[in-house]
């Protein structure tokens, strides 16, 4: 059989910065607060239900050049962020942990050396514990990291080799407990409504997380991605109504162990919610670097997202030639109702509403059609300074965010 092939995507050559500055429909007052994403692409192995933009390391990877990939990047992408505070870093993947603690010290001096960070800034890193060495842990806390963040998924071996994971339960205790040992904070990655999970099993679950005591505490929902292993060879995965149960259980058992839902999946002590992750809810700028990092920054008269090159070897030649960008596109005064929406929905809190027409440009009439409906359904509750999902507003969010879909 012939395999049609697919010419990859071309990258955009760059834009003048009085393209981004020129006028426009909308009218910002301020700008958001400014996070930067760094991705790194490559893992051990991918996961069957994976659909983020990572690569199995086959040989050695080549740290230096992506090091000096992700710089000539972040150098082009000066201008449109000049002057801006950052306010966090998550340098996520793939398997970030698989770079060792000198390539992270050296990422995080070359990206000081070239922007302003708040004094606080908040530094995530995402590590497997498929990669975690003794030690290793501390070295990153030396480079510059202030919160890891563990894919642990599952302590149980059987359910950790149905979705593909490389390491077991053995490993994952050791991260966490060293993690605990290295980090003033970390959050710790658990999955739900995995292959042949019960209702038991998966309080079995959460009382392991709970008994290793994590400021932080994320939990999703497995689910079929298109264009992953599950999608072409579906595994059996428990009933809705088991999944729902679930996530009911979960919110109890967190709470009870001082653990907030400050939004849909994360579940956090006071103090220890995820700067960076909140900035993205509250529909805050990110500059994303590396290989299919994703971009939103605001500018005077409009709001513009960027895709980078997907392909690590394709984006490491585009960024060191300056040209790293495969989309760059403005969005639409039509949708961002929904976009903002699709955020701020998430967190239990809300968003206020003066931070809409801050955020958008835009007046609440936008928004107050698809309010009044929420509101009628009771999936939400407002009031004349904010908006917040109700609890059937957040076991229906899929709905709720669709009433502010535009045209």
């Amino acid at each position: 059989m012939t395999v049609p092939i697919v010419p990859a995507p071309q990258s955009l050559p760059p834009r003048d910065v009085q393209h981004y500055m020129r006028p426009g429909l909308l009218q910002l007052s301020s700008l958001p607060p400014l996070s930067l994403y760094v991705h790194i692409p490559w893992c051990l192995r991918k996961c069957p239900y994976c659909d983020f933009n990572s690569h199995e390391a086959r040989g050695d990877v080549p740290t230096a050049r992506y090091l000096d990939a992700l710089m000539a990047d972040l150098e082009a992408a000066l201008p449109l962020v000049w002057g801006r505070t950052v306010h966090s870093i998550f340098i996520g993947g793939g398997t970030p942990s698989l770079f060792a603690p000198e390539a992270i010290d050296r990422l995080l001096a070359d990206i000081r050396a070239r922007l302003r960070l708040d004094a606080g800034c908040e530094v995530t890193l995402e590590a497997n514990p498929g990669t975690f060495e003794k030690e290793r842990f501390r070295a990153y806390r030396s480079a510059g990291v202030t919160r890891l963040s563990i894919g642990v998924q599952s302590f149980d071996d059987r359910h950790l080799q149905a979705i593909g994971r490389v390491h077991d339960r053995a490993q994952a205790l050791a991260a966490v407990e060293e993690a605990a040992a290295s980090f003033d904070t970390f959050n710790l990655d658990l999955m739900y409504a995995l292959p042949g999970q019960t209702l038991d099993g998966l309080e079995q679950e959460v009382r392991t997380a709970l008994a290793l005591a994590p400021p932080h505490l994320s939990i999703y929902h497995l689910t079929v991605e298109p264009n992953t292993w599950f999608a072409k060879h579906p595994p059996p995965l428990p009933e809705e109504d088991t999944a729902y149960a679930m996530l009911d259980r979960i919110t109890e058992l967190t709470a009870l162990h001082g653990l907030r839902r400050y939004e849909v999946s994360g579940y956090a002590r006071e103090g220890h919610q995820c700067l960076h992750n909140t900035n993205y809810w509250q529909f805050g700028d990110y500059l994303g670097i590396g290989a299919g990092a994703h971009s939103k920054l605001s500018f005077a008269h409009r709001i513009m997202r960027q895709v980078r090159l997907r392909d690590p070897q394709r984006y490491m030649q585009g960024a060191l030639a300056g040209q790293a960008i495969a989309q760059d596109d403005e969005v639409r005064r039509a949708d961002l109702p929904f976009e903002f929406m699709l955020n701020a929905l998430r967190l239990r809190e809300g968003f206020a509403l003066q931070d809409f027409t801050a955020r958008t440009g835009l007046p609440l009439t936008a928004i107050a059609q698809g309010l009044q409906e929420a509101e009628a359904r009771g999936l939400v509750e407002r009031d004349m300074e904010r908006v917040r999902p109700t609890e059937r507003g957040f076991d229906f969010l899929s709905d709720l965010q669709s009433l502010f879909l535009g045209d």
